[in-house]
């Protein structure tokens, strides 16, 4: 250390005091306080996308069809496409849970969310969701990123970089995975793209510390530390004005200064403890099945109140049993994972509600596809992808609840009255938070590149697309 300036070069500098740093996977999180301006008066402040990866079922969940009891094993003239391909007929699995009516609006929910059915007259019902593939990994970029094929940016990292950081001592894009693992494609579902890395997303662990190395490294002090971050910001500035500009250099440097921060500000923005018991229990902390994801909304909720813009949590993970792919048995799987999601996710509502921050805060929750009402296989209950029609839902935000958007077919096989694709998601959610969403780009190779691609897109109460407005103006 002493001996930094005369004898010890830049590479053995970074490798002996800043390997801690560098291992933060934090290079999403400072966008320098920047932002765009807003076209319109924002609704929302951030936004929690509750992603449930793997495609629940819409028609066993949201999107009641009494028409199909009494056909099941039935064999009837439909057409589905999902991942056994392009077919004319199918055996019909019926509905295997039953629905009620819940709150004032009446909605019809299933036995398995009778928590988050408590919540309905603050929720928008979307019915008629399509997406452009049937196979998980395209149709997560595509929920996550506007597109099909991977290297653009997700939505997380456009919100960042519209919003930019309010809290410049904690991330402005957070991620927090399934206890099992992450998604189909990993990283890229939280990509910056061609955008600076420094809008990427910052992954938090739900199991021991949720940032890994914000201790002090081998007990040195914080005003120590700073000067050595200091000096190697110094070095890696001088760099970077050599190199023309270098995004991941650039998210270095900010993640270095970021770090440092955190050391201070995230121990007590991810303390739990500070949380009375009776708030535990709201979200599930004292039982084993909701533990886990009931940890991650409660965590998504202190980051709201911080000043965090964008946090996406995934409930499933990288394996067929542990997300909500039922291929085979449809039954244990929506079983296990609306039961342990249920009650977290409405704890997150009614938190959010009693608090005061569920008009700022726009909740999304829906997964990167339905499932058929036809059996995939000759034998069983499990349903096939079904990217034609399926149900996501919004609430808070300034989003109007207490309604339904769109309808699928009698069968739930296909979206048949008004008809959204992912990108009049994106527009909506972008519209809440004060962008025009065909006004929001980023100069890249020469082009203006915009979430909603380069044709456009409105959100879904905007008059030529004929919708019911599901957001309060």
């Amino acid at each position: 250390m002493k001996d930094f300036c005369g004898n010890t070069n830049r590479r053995e500098f970074i490798s002996t005091v800043g390997g801690g740093f560098t291992s933060l996977a934090l290079t999403g999180m400072m966008a320098k306080g920047d932002k765009m301006e807003v076209n319109h008066a924002p609704k929302a402040k951030s936004v929690i996308f509750l992603f449930m990866y793997g495609g629940p079922s819409h028609i066993d969940t949201f999107d009641y069809k009494p028409g199909m009891k009494g056909m099941d094993g039935k064999t009837i003239k439909v057409k589905t496409f999902g991942r056994g391909g392009k077919k004319n007929e199918g055996r019909i699995v019926e509905p295997k849970w039953n629905f009620k009516q819940y709150g004032q609006c009446g909605k019809w929910v299933s036995d398995l969310f009778p928590n988050l059915a408590e919540c309905v007259d603050d929720i928008a019902f979307m019915h008629s969701l399509t997406a452009e593939s049937p196979i998980h990994g395209s149709a997560m970029l595509k929920m996550n990123s506007g597109s099909l094929i991977s290297g653009k940016p997700s939505l997380g990292s456009w919100v960042n970089y519209g919003l930019g950081n309010v809290n410049e001592n904690l991330p402005g894009y957070v991620v927090m995975l399934d206890k099992t693992g992450g998604p189909i494609s990993g990283a890229k579902n939280w990509s910056s793209g061609y955008m600076p890395a420094n809008y990427q997303g910052t992954v938090l662990r739900s199991k021991g510390d949720p940032i890994l190395d914000l201790k002090h490294a081998r007990g040195m002090g914080q005003e120590e530390q700073y000067r050595i971050i200091e000096s190697l910001n110094q070095l890696n500035a001088g760099h970077l004005s050599q190199r023309h500009g270098n995004s991941n250099l650039q998210a270095r440097i900010d993640s270095y200064e970021l770090a440092y921060k955190m050391q201070s500000t995230a121990p007590e923005a991810i303390n739990l403890d500070e949380e009375s018991e009776a708030t535990k229990k709201l979200y599930g902390l004292d039982q084993e099945r909701t533990a886990d994801f009931g940890k991650k909304c409660l965590l998504a909720r202190r980051l709201v109140e911080r000043g965090t813009p964008f946090i996406q949590l995934y409930s499933g993970g990288a394996h067929n049993d542990d997300n909500w792919d039922a291929h085979g048995d449809l039954e244990n799987n929506h079983n296990k994972h609306a039961g342990n999601t249920d009650k977290p996710i409405a704890g997150l509502l009614k938190d959010l509600k009693q608090r005061g921050l569920l008009d700022e805060t726009l909740v999304v929750w829906g997964g990167e596809f339905g499932r058929q009402p036809t059996a995939e296989y000759a034998k069983g209950t499990g349903r096939d992808h079904n990217s034609a029609g399926f149900t996501m839902w919004m609430a808070g935000g300034g989003i109007k609840g207490g309604v339904s958007v769109g309808e699928t077919d009698e069968l739930g096989s296909a979206a048949v009255e008004k008809p959204l694709e992912v990108k009049h998601l994106h527009a909506t959610i972008l519209h809440q938070l004060g962008f025009d969403p065909n006004e929001l780009f980023f100069h890249n190779a020469g082009l203006n590149e915009k979430l909603v691609g380069v044709e456009g897109a409105d959100p879904v109460s905007y008059t030529h697309l004929t919708l019911p407005t599901i957001y309060s103006v």
